[in-house]
């Protein structure tokens, strides 16, 4: 017992060691090897991936081409209509309270999450991050940063080309038990030493060696070239020449576990010398990563290019094939009778209205020469690599808004809508995933760098009176229980959403035969079934006056204090609003208090008032138990069981 009391002592001291040693003094000698091991071991895994991405960047562009030749748009035309698919569907996020009293909290979220959408770009963070998962298989976004100066989260896209991955791995952080998590994942990238210093999280910078031009091995420099080159430019070397603040130096950025911890480190020098380390927060990999058409136990999944690559090639080599022919049949080569025409020149130099001598019948003098023809074969195979490719990406003609040769009916174009949507809607629910964990770790990041009593935030809300400012603090963002995080397609959730209304307004058509059926309640649910948001609906049906003092009983009941029931109340109201209350002991005697209330009024209705307005409940003798006279005030009271 005093041994291991004894190792904990020591254990917890080195620990403090360790904090009290400046980062620039700590020996990183076996982080640096570790690392150096895990890059090596994913650079040759992902080197025939990258030969074979720059390969079909260059054929999604298609400038490297010989210009003599034209290229089949194929793969870029099916790309773009499943891109602008999947960007226009918006996904809509909406924060869930888990615990009584937080209800506020996560319509708080909600709004916040609106307005971040803009502070961090995130639509043009959106568009790149399918844009690399539709083409590539699996998109990266990392969210560990946090611009304190903005008070927001900052999401960075890492660039496919440029990331190094665990082989093992299935996906970043695994599923729920962690199996087939990442091990370690890193990327290149450049950095000036100005942007360093203004991070405010590098060190060791006095340490990092120049470097003249780019590097040869460098992942990044090499992503570069390939870009360009499939943009038709010439090889060129990026950075080559620069110095003073805008002169860059190759990062290396790496996630691992050291000491069973998850961190961060940054190093230069050619993995040499560490300029960045810190302990990340949360016990995961702080990326989220999304995929287009998964595969079940496997990373990369399918991605567009694996389904259209091969189509295009063949669609560009029957088109310039059948080119050739063209130009063949329109400069066709011919034979004559030598011993017929005189001056083989003539044949050359042709004019408008000239004569040509030859000797003896000219019939039979000139032939052309047997060529091949454009069969329907070429265009029945050029139709069937098109067809496949539209099959297997959902994006037939009208979906590419071409309008087909073949004639269909209304009802036909209908279903081909339809079956698309369907198809569409999976790849939505299945982004839902990656944009469910992106909103959980947006949430995350705000939970530990937004402190209490130190941070505001404002946030302008625009409601139907018009925008407005609200300032939150940490205790309105910041949940008892971690709230639930819902996300759902645009296009799916109206559908869902209009199915319903048309369902419940049937419903709400037959509620009028039921005296005590709540008809308000019934409105309320069938304006949020038409899409408005809380504050229109108060608009247009505006609180009750029960519904006003039984909001202002839930401040006294959540304080756990004894609050009167009076007989003049709307009691079915009353206990509506006050079962948002976290469970307290006066919440519910106060609620059985109601209970009684209704059963009296049913079994003695002549001890009490006679039915009041909703909107006026003590009959113009005042609002509330206190503006009522002594006698009556303790007349209506209702005792509490």
């Amino acid at each position: 017992m005093k041994k291991k009391k004894k190792i904990k002592i020591e254990e917890e001291v080195k620990q403090e060691e360790e904090k009290e040693t400046s980062l620039e003094e700590r020996d990183f000698s076996d982080l640096i090897k570790q690392i150096e091991d895990e890059y090596q071991l994913s650079y040759w895994f992902m080197k025939p991936k990258w030969e074979e991405w720059a390969l079909r960047l260059k054929l999604f562009n298609n400038q490297k081409r010989d210009k003599s030749a034209v290229g089949d748009p194929l793969l870029f035309t099916t790309f773009q209509t499943v891109l602008a698919s999947l960007y226009e569907d918006k996904l809509a996020v909406v924060f869930d309270y888990r615990e009584n009293g937080d209800e506020e909290v996560a319509e708080n979220l909600t709004d916040m999450a609106e307005f971040d959408y803009d502070e961090m770009e995130k639509d043009i963070l959106d568009y790149e991050w399918i844009w690399d998962t539709a083409f590539f298989g699996r998109g990266l976004v990392c969210e560990m940063e946090f611009n304190r100066e903005k008070k927001c989260p900052l999401p960075e896209v890492w660039d496919p080309m440029t990331v190094l991955r665990d082989p093992n791995a299935v996906s970043i952080n695994g599923d729920r038990k962690g199996r087939g998590g990442s091990r370690f994942i890193g990327r290149e990238n450049r950095m000036t030493k100005w942007e360093m210093k203004e991070a405010g999280v590098y060190f060791n910078l006095d340490k990092i060696k120049k470097q003249k031009g780019g590097n040869i091995n460098s992942l990044y420099d090499r992503n570069k070239q390939l870009r360009a080159e499939a943009q038709g430019l010439t090889k060129t070397t990026f950075d080559a020449g620069l110095s003073g603040d805008n002169e860059t130096t190759l990062i290396y950025d790496w996630i691992t576990k050291y000491n069973g911890k998850w961190v961060f480190v940054s190093l230069a020098n050619d993995r040499k010398t560490v300029v960045r380390f810190s302990e990340i927060k949360g016990n995961k990999i702080p990326l989220v990563d999304r995929a287009l058409y998964p595969i079940s136990h496997d990373w990369d999944g399918v991605s567009i290019p694996d389904l259209t690559e091969d189509k295009q090639r063949a669609r560009a080599k029957l088109l310039n094939l059948g080119i050739k022919i063209v130009e063949t049949g329109l400069n066709s080569a011919y034979v004559f009778d030598t011993t017929k025409i005189t001056n083989k020149a003539d044949l050359v130099n042709l004019e408008q209205n000239k004569f040509i001598g030859v000797s003896g019948n000219p019939n039979g003098v000139l032939a052309e020469v047997p060529r091949s023809h454009i069969n329907q074969d070429v265009a029945f195979v050029m139709n069937t690599l098109d067809t496949a490719a539209q099959k297997s990406n959902a994006t037939p003609d009208i979906q590419q808004g071409n309008v087909s040769n073949e004639r269909r009916t209304a009802t036909e174009l209908n279903i081909i809508d339809q079956k698309v949507d369907t198809r569409y809607s999976l790849s939505a629910k299945i982004f839902g995933w990656s944009e469910k964990r992106f909103w959980q770790q947006w949430y995350f990041l705000y939970k530990n760098y937004f402190k209490e009593g130190i941070d505001e935030k404002k946030v302008r809300i625009s409601g139907v009176l018009g925008a407005k400012i609200r300032p939150l603090r940490r205790e309105n963002i910041i949940a008892q229980v971690d709230p639930d995080v819902k996300i759902e397609s645009r296009v799916v959730s109206d559908a869902k959403r209009f199915n319903q209304l048309q369902l419940f307004r049937g419903f709400v058509q037959n509620l009028s035969l039921d005296p005590n059926a709540n008809l308000r309640f019934a409105l309320k649910h069938m304006a949020k079934l038409t899409g408005l948001k809380r504050d229109m609906i108060n608009q247009v049906l505006p609180p009750t006056i029960d519904e006003m003092i039984a909001e202002d009983e839930n401040n006294r009941l959540e304080a756990n204090k004894i609050v009167e029931v009076l007989a003049t109340d709307d009691h079915m109201t009353h206990i509506q609003i006050h079962n948002k209350l976290s469970d307290t002991p006066a919440k519910f005697a106060h609620i059985e208090a109601h209970k009684r209330a209704m059963i009296l009024q049913k079994m003695k209705p002549e001890i009490f008032p006679s039915p009041t307005n909703n909107m006026n409940p003590t009959n113009g003798e005042g609002v509330g138990d206190k503006n009522l006279p002594p006698m009556e005030r303790e007349n209506r009271k209702i005792p509490i069981m």
